[in-house]
């Protein structure tokens, strides 16, 4: 069984299924009680970080704050609730993921530009399993050749997006700032790292 056909469920809606690859969302993934604590919890275990990094030829803040746990067996610093979410999604999937990087949108003014994850980090032919956390927020998905489609999808709390490995090379995916009120999101974002 495909590690994605766990999540062709009625419940789910395939925003993508061809050559380019597969994308599903999920937007009862865990229930809203669940989400809601996880959130208290996963905001108040990270020692989040303020970035900055080079971006149109100069340094700039990140606009978001960020968090990266590996989940090796030997992770001890890996708070409860990060192993807690890790374990349902490793168990709905069947992937051994080992990374989660987590980013902390505090309101609609921070963001993630558009971008696709580097396939040279992941481990070949995994897939990518956002779950969400918190205040509900848009993110596009664009094809970056013709069919030039354009996805737009409110990332719930308790929700999954699942992006297989081969929509990294055909989409970006992006989480736009935006001036509606907006209160503040985590996603954690499971991945299988190569080795290094």
């Amino acid at each position: 069984m495909s590690q994605l056909s766990l999540f062709a469920q009625a419940r789910d809606r395939i925003l993508v299924e061809d050559a380019r690859g597969r994308i599903v969302y999920t937007p009862d993934f865990v229930p809203g009680d669940v989400a809601g604590a996880w959130f208290d919890e996963v905001r108040d275990a990270v020692a989040w970080e303020a970035q900055r990094r080079w971006m149109y030829e100069r340094e700039v803040d990140v606009p978001r704050l960020v968090g990266h746990f590996r989940l090796t067996s030997d992770a001890a610093r890996v708070p409860a609730v990060i192993r807690a979410a890790a374990q349902r999604v490793i168990a709905a999937t069947g992937v051994a993921f080992n990374s989660v990087g987590l980013n902390f949108y505090r309101d609609g003014r921070d963001s993630v530009a558009p971008h696709n994850d580097d396939l040279d980090d992941i481990a070949r032919g995994s897939p990518i399993v956002l779950l969400s956390l918190g205040a509900t927020r848009r993110m596009t998905i664009r094809a970056k050749t013709e069919p030039r489609r354009v996805l737009h999808v409110d990332l719930a709390a308790g929700s999954v997006l699942v992006m297989g490995y081969e929509t990294q090379r055909h989409y970006t995916h992006a989480v736009p700032k935006t001036s509606e009120p907006v209160g503040p999101r985590i996603s954690l974002a499971f991945r299988v790292r190569r080795a290094s």
